[in-house]
């Protein structure tokens, strides 16, 4: 079993080093990425019902359910529940959007290595320039999968975010004046 974590070790080594700087760059963002994606995910399966009914208990124990204090109360309790749901989100779409441009970055660095191979040799041999053209193409692959992994997460959290503030919102009924 041990063969098998130096193997992947060594794998994961390799795709780097054929990918180039930028390749590393790309890996870390995803990482922090899907770290905050895990973190919202497990802030809905375990605190998020915890935070709704700290909302409620505080909405239960006012007196009033209808004056103009009492709709201000029930905005603040709301607004609290969304701004937990909706922590990390801003910084998630932001890898979302970094991670191709990162991608294209790894392109543009590939392809200079590309140009170096031709000025110094001075010629266009194929083989000479596969190692740059390998890590031109390897960041945008690898900027494009963090990026689209990216979005079809955020839409889940975007769902529940949306879900969690509009239950919320229909607990905390307001009762006429």
């Amino acid at each position: 079993m041990p063969s098998l974590n130096i193997t992947a070790v060594n794998d994961v080594q390799n795709f780097l080093q054929a990918g180039g700087n930028v390749l590393l760059v790309i890996m870390v963002a995803t990482f922090i990425m899907w770290a905050m994606i895990l973190e919202r995910f497990i802030y809905f399966g375990v605190a998020h019902g915890g935070v709704a009914k700290k909302a409620q208990k505080a909405w239960a124990a006012r007196p009033d359910h209808g004056s103009y204090w009492a709709l201000a109360v029930r905005e603040k309790l709301i607004s609290d529940v969304r701004q937990e749901s909706e922590r990390f989100i801003g910084m998630i779409r932001a890898f979302v959007g970094i991670a191709p441009l990162l991608g294209l970055l790894g392109t543009v660095t590939g392809m200079i290595e590309v140009f170096d191979v031709m000025a110094a040799t001075g010629s266009s041999n194929a083989r000479l320039m596969a190692g740059g053209i390998s890590k031109a193409t390897i960041p945008t692959m690898a900027g494009l999968v963090a990026s689209l992994s990216g979005v079809i997460l955020i839409n889940v959290l975007d769902r529940r975010t949306k879900s969690a503030v509009t239950k919320i919102s229909e607990d905390l009924v307001v009762e006429p004046h």
